[in-house]
Parts: structure tokens; C-alpha cells; sequence
């Protein structure tokens, strides 16, 4: 009926009555409720040219807000009626928003805009009783900013994105071989060399083609506090990432001593200009430790805990060529007892888990640091697969479900050959739809341990805006409803009435200047002749 997207838990409504927004709507926001109060305010009114100025709840031309503490911390109860105007009940300051979030949505297309049309007509939205909460904790997406910088606003944007769809974890990748992007005062040639390549690799590592063009920019303390508070404003959590031990070129490039030096003369190393997996990691060394601990130390200040709950380590791809080459790296496992490289990688994961835990933080990483045994507090996020968050849960630790087989939105979209630097499998937006975050068979003490699910966006073939707005959109929605709505089994799923919905949410996505891929294929502007991608045909397996 309200084509709403992520479906709620449960609608009833008639088609006459309601509400209807005028100059003279006014907002009643109780306690705890303020936050969402200016964020109506400042979209509604823009969108409307209404001042929604402050008033007493209970009347017909009133938008009410308030908490019940009975309710789920996000579920949220939404009510739209000719006597009592537009009332949003959550059980949280959380819930509240995303409650605000669908009334957003029954108001039009419009609605998204940042000023009136004069269309002259006001919008309207007939009786209706809305129930609704979320079906995971942890509902999120990982954006990649070191291979392709995105600068400061359009992280702002990102994060307004991510709300709208009711998605609440933004996973910032901020390091990597290809550009570190956060200011460390105490480091400061992090920035100064290690933000900052030569040349690009443009298309696929195999491709011909470069961007001459030098590629860059950082986010200073400033920036991420602005980033930070922004985003709790939304109530979206932010999971900063330092990648360690590995993908670790651009920090080693800044300072050479961090590297394996025995082996390698790393004072000839430059940020890297192309893409796969990078030999140059890190010196297993006191020295690296205390050199990350000053790193973590000012991230932790950057980022608070109630919003920054978990830091994110990396521990993917970290080959041990280097290591096992390096007298330093075979002294330190002969010292330390261990049995080999893997873990090694263990012992440096295990070092800043504890080193976090200290500070109430917690550690997570991608599913490489299972190998050599997990801390005891550690938390994965499954990208391989689902084998990695499956030995997780089984083994007691938290799990965040991204799967590189179905929710990699770097991947194409479609088959054909118009597709721009076609990356890996086809996921369709029916596929990422059909997307199940719990595996089958995940006994119920490990199904506990599934936080969530996060879909990741690598940045290697997403040199711009458009093209990151083409690969996640619109994808992010099927997945923003599998994570939130409490959906029947993958194959039972009613794709057809998400379509149909759809409709209307590309309109919104219109309003919001959203460069989606349409669903008749890319538009002329969006395709890349000529620049080699690396497609993988057939279905992807189950793994």
C-alpha cells in the first residue's frame, strides 16, 4: 500500500483521512526525542518550505514524537489519523528516527528534495498504523576510501543514504597499499607521503590503462569528528578500519622502518598504484607496535565509544613470503614459541585485542585472523564466505555476515557486455535480495552470535561518485530489506512485489541525485569501453 522500502513488520491503513502537511503543521517532540526533531525540521521543511514550528501533540495537524521504553530500542510504532494528526512512537531515540524515516517515505518522492517544487498542492498521507522493527542489530555497509579518496561531503552524503534506508553501521576502510586517509598527529608523513599516489591503475590490475593523474586527499581530526557526530546523529555507528599487517604499502612507504627491512629495501617503496594483493607487510617488531598503539590511541579519541563501539583491524591478505624470508620474523616466533607465520599473525592480532579490551573497545576483523587462533573477544566479519562466520559463531564469537559471493556490490549487476570494468560474479538486484545473512544448519547458540550483515563496496574500478553510486544502487536497497524486514526463506521471498515498490523508490533516489544503474541497463554516460574488468562467469558457489 505505502510502497515502503524496507518493508515494516505490520501496516494497517484506510484509503481516506489522514493528514495532510501545511504552513501550519506543527512538531511536538517529548524527551529524548530532540535529535530526530531537528533532523525533521531541517529535511521536511526544506523539502516542504514548512517551518514545522514547535507545538502540543495530540492535535490533527501535529507530527508527535516520543519514547516508550516498552518497545524494542528500535522498533518504532507510526500512526497517521484525522483526529490525532501523525504520532511516532520508539522505544529509543533510535527508534523514533527510523520511525521518522518511513514518514519520510509516505510523504512522496518529494519528500527528498532540498526545496519545494511550488507544485501548490500539499502532500498528503491517508489513516494508517505502522508497527515495525529490525530483524539485525548490525545492518551496515563498508566503503572503501583508500583505493579511490572519497572526499569529506560525500562521506556526509553517503551517511544520509545509509539512514534512509534504515541502515546503521557505516564501515569506513581508511587504509590500505593505495592511500592512507586519516590525519595522526603524532605520525605526520602518514598524510604527508602516504595519502598521496602517483599514478593510478585504471580498470583491473591486468588492465593496460593508467591515470597519469596523481590520486589523493585525507580526512584531518576535524573532518572525522564532523564525520563521527554526523553519522550519531543519524544513529549510525562508525567502524573505523586500520588495515595490519598487511595492506599495509602506504604506511610503509611514510616509514620505511615499519617494513621488513632484512628483506626488503622499503625505503624504495612508494604508495602502490595498482590493485591485488601486496607483499610489502609489516615488521612483526616492537617498534611496529608501539608505532600502531600511538595510531589506535588517537583514533580511539577520534572516535568515541558510544559510536565507535568495535575497531576494525584488517588481518586480510596478509601473505608471509616476507616474514618467513626475514631473520627478525623467524626470531620473534622462535622467541614467543610459535609454531609458525600464521601464528604469528595471530600474536600481532591477539596484542591489540588485548591492547583495545583495555580501553572498552572491541577488536574485529575480517576472517583471516581466525587462522592461528582468535582472541577470546574478537569479532569477525565473514567475507570469504560463509565458512569463516560459521567457525566463528560455532566457537562463540560475534559474527558480521558479508559474503563476497552475494554481497559485494563491486561486482556487476549484469552479464552484458555495456556493464563499466566488470568485476566478479552477476549479482542482479533479485540476488542480493535473495541474500540470507544466517546460514542453514548454524546451530541456535551460534545464530545468536550473528550481529548482522554488511554489504562491502572496494573502490579499485570506482574512480568517482557516479560510479560508486552506480555499483551500490540500487542493490543497497534489496539488501537495506533483507537486513531490517523479517523476510520469508530466500526462495519464497516475493521479489516481484520488491520491484513493484522499487518503482517508487527510484523516484526517491531521483530526488536525492542517486547515479543508480536503471534497470534496463547503464545509461551512456555510465558505461566504460574498452577498460578491462575481470567478469567470473557462472554462479557463485556457496562456500
Amino acid at each position: 500500500m505505502h510502497e515502503l522500502i524496507p518493508a515494516p513488520a505490520h501496516t494497517d491503513g484506510e484509503d481516506s483521512g489522514g493528514f495532510l502537511l501545511d504552513e501550519a503543521t506543527t512538531l511536538a517532540a517529548g524527551p529524548g526525542t530532540e535529535g530526530t526533531e531537528r533532523w525533521l525540521r531541517t529535511t521536511l521543511g526544506a523539502a516542504f518550505g514548512v517551518p514545522l514550528a514547535p507545538g502540543a501533540g495530540g492535535t490533527s495537524n501535529t507530527v508527535e514524537l516520543r519514547i516508550d521504553p516498552l518497545l524494542a530500542r528500535e522498533g518504532y510504532r507510526l500512526g497517521v489519523s484525522p483526529a490525532r494528526g501523525v504520532h511516532i512512537t520508539g522505544g529509543s531515540a533510535a527508534g523514533v528516527f527510523w520511525g521518522a524515516q518511513t514518514l519520510r517515505q509516505l510523504l512522496g518522492p518529494d519528500a527528498f528534495r532540498r526545496a519545494p517544487l511550488g507544485r501548490g498542492a500539499r502532500p498528503g498521507i491517508p489513516s494508517t498504523e505502522i508497527e515495525d522493527g529490525p530483524r539485525f542489530g548490525w545492518r551496515g555497509l563498508m566503503l572503501d576510501v583508500a583505493r579511490h579518496f572519497t572526499p569529506k561531503d560525500g562521506v556526509l552524503r553517503m551517511l544520509d543514504l545509509l539512514a534512509a534506508h534504515k541502515l546503521n553501521v557505516f564501515h569506513f576502510h581508511l587504509t590500505d597499499d593505495q592511500g592512507w586517509r586519516v590525519e595522526i598527529k603524532r605520525h605526520p608523513r602518514l598524510t604527508e607521503a602516504g595519502a598521496w599516489r602517483a599514478r593510478t591503475k585504471y580498470g583491473h590490475r591486468a588492465s593496460e590503462l593508467w591515470d597519469e593523474t596523481p590520486h589523493g586527499g585525507f580526512y584531518t581530526q576535524d573532518d572525522i569528528r564532523e564525520i563521527v557526530a554526523y553519522a550519531a546523529e543519524r544513529h549510525i555507528r562508525v567502524v573505523p578500519e586500520i588495515d595490519i599487517p598487511g595492506h599495509s604499502q602506504a604506511a610503509i612507504s611514510a616509514y620505511p622502518e615499519l617494513g621488513n627491512t632484512d628483506v626488503v629495501d622499503t625505503s624504495a617503496l612508494s604508495v602502490w598504484d595498482t590493485w591485488g594483493v601486496n607483499p610489502n607487510v609489516l615488521a612483526p617488531t616492537d617498534h611496529t607496535l608501539r608505532f600502531f598503539e600511538g595510531v589506535f590511541e588517537e583514533l580511539l579519541d577520534l572516535f568515541p565509544a558510544e559510536v565507535s563501539p568495535f575497531i576494525h583491524v584488517g588481518g586480510d591478505e596478509c601473505p608471509k613470503d616476507q616474514w618467513r624470508q626475514s631473520p627478525a620474523a623467524q626470531a620473534r616466533i622462535a622467541a614467543l614459541g610459535l609454531k609458525d607465520e600464521d601464528e604469528l599473525q595471530s600474536w600481532f592480532i591477539r596484542h591489540f585485542d588485548r591492547w583495545l579490551t583495555d580501553r572498552g573497545r572491541r577488536l574485529i576483523g575480517w576472517d583471516e585472523i581466525l587462522e592461528g587462533g582468535l582472541a577470546e573477544g574478537a569479532a569477525v566479519t565473514s567475507w570469504r564466505g560463509y565458512a569463516g562466520g560459521i567457525a566463528a559463531a560455532e566457537a562463540g564469537h560475534d559474527v558480521v555476515m558479508c559474503p563476497l559471493q552475494q554481497v559485494y556490490l563491486d561486482y556487476r549487476q549484469d552479464g552484458g557486455p555495456d556493464e563499466p570494468m566488470p568485476i566478479g560474479y552477476v549479482r542482479t538486484l533479485e540476488d542480493v535480495y535473495r541474500f540470507e545473512p544466517v546460514p542453514p544448519g548454524l546451530s541456535e547458540e551460534a545464530t545468536g552470535h550473528v550481529l548482522g550483515t554488511q554489504a562491502n563496496v572496494w573502490t579499485e574500478v570506482m574512480q568517482n561518485r557516479d560510479r560508486v553510486d552506480y555499483q551500490v544502487f540500487p542493490r543497497l536497497a534489496a539488501f537495506a530489506e533483507v537486513a531490517w524486514s523479517r523476510l520469508p526463506a530466500s526462495g519464497e521471498r516475493d521479489f516481484a512485489d520488491f520491484e513493484r515498490r522499487m518503482h517508487t523508490h527510484y523516484a526517491r533516489l531521483d530526488a536525492l541525485g542517486v547515479a543508480y544503474r536503471p534497470p534496463a541497463g547503464p545509461q551512456p554516460w555510465q558505461r566504460r569501453p574498452g577498460v578491462l574488468g575481470r567478469p567470473i562467469e557462472g554462479p557463485p558457489p556457496t562456500v
